[in-house]
């Protein structure tokens, strides 16, 4: 997942939750700049940020990262290498 594919999530579950930048922003402890700046795709979160910002949208990781339909999911896991796959199932098992 890319810097802006990270912020339309963002932003789509800005939107889904009717919240507005400034309250994501309040929410997350950051600032409202930066929100815009990882909606827009100029800057992507760290895993702690981004964690930041899921809790600040009320949701979790599994959320942040749930695409929708299985055949969706699978499709973007097929784009992933080996290494990053493990890396993912680690990451997913380690929360």
């Amino acid at each position: 997942m890319n810097a802006k594919e990270v912020g339309e999530r963002i932003k789509y579950f800005r939107e889904k939750k009717n919240i507005s930048k400034n309250a994501l922003a309040t929410n997350a402890g950051v600032s409202p700049t930066y929100v815009y700046q990882v909606e827009q795709g100029i800057k992507c979160p760290t895993v702690e940020y981004l964690g930041y910002l899921c809790w600040g949208l009320g949701i979790t990781y599994l959320e942040f990262f749930s695409f929708g339909t299985e055949s969706h999911r699978q499709d973007k896991l097929s784009y992933l290498t080996p290494e990053q796959k493990k890396l993912l199932n680690d990451f997913l098992n380690a929360l």
